[in-house]
């Protein structure tokens, strides 16, 4: 774990604290650093694309960069909430928000809400199965579905962006 949140730390999502936390959950520790590095990409696209980029499709088929924004939002909600136990607290942020402001806002706090679960578990927690889509899985599996679910979209995303001119958060020099 301490080599993953030093990984971490370099990327700028692993917090002294965390790197000097007993390593009494390693596996929840390494999935929530990993989730905490993805869903900050996906908060720093939205941030970093102009609002006015945030009705671009590549093909009519597909969503617009905002309706992913919003998907991403709405799906960490759904994916968490399920760890939790309770209905998503929020609803249809993909199909309700369009403003860069709000879709931001609602990504931010998809991701306090996910953080939250994962503050209420260990690894022995996390090994404790749900009903997800139809079949029983460990806690830290649907998080982990969770974080490539949302990976996969950060991926259209970069896409996306690049197709406009912009560099992808993940792609920028380091600071």
């Amino acid at each position: 774990m301490k080599q993953l949140c030093l990984l971490f730390a370099a990327l700028g999502v692993c917090s002294p604290a965390l790197l000097a936390q007993e390593a009494s959950s390693p596996f929840v520790n390494a999935e929530k650093g990993v989730y905490g590095y993805v869903s900050g990409m996906v908060i720093a696209s939205a941030e970093q694309v102009p609002e006015s980029d945030y009705s671009f499709k590549p093909t009519p088929d597909v969503r617009s960069m905002g309706q992913i924004f919003g998907h991403a939002a709405d799906a960490q909600y759904m994916f968490c909430g399920d760890v939790a136990g309770e209905q998503p607290p929020v609803k249809d942020i993909e199909k309700t928000k369009t403003t860069k402001a709000d879709l931001v806002q609602a990504l931010k706090d998809a991701q306090g809400y996910c953080m939250k679960v994962y503050g209420s578990m260990d690894d022995q927690k996390a090994a404790q199965t749900v009903d997800f889509m139809g079949r029983k899985f460990p806690k830290l599996t649907i998080m982990s579905l969770n974080t490539a679910h949302l990976d996969e979209h950060y991926g259209n995303l970069v896409t996306y962006m690049r197709l406009k001119g912009i560099v992808p958060p993940s792609s920028a020099p380091r600071k």
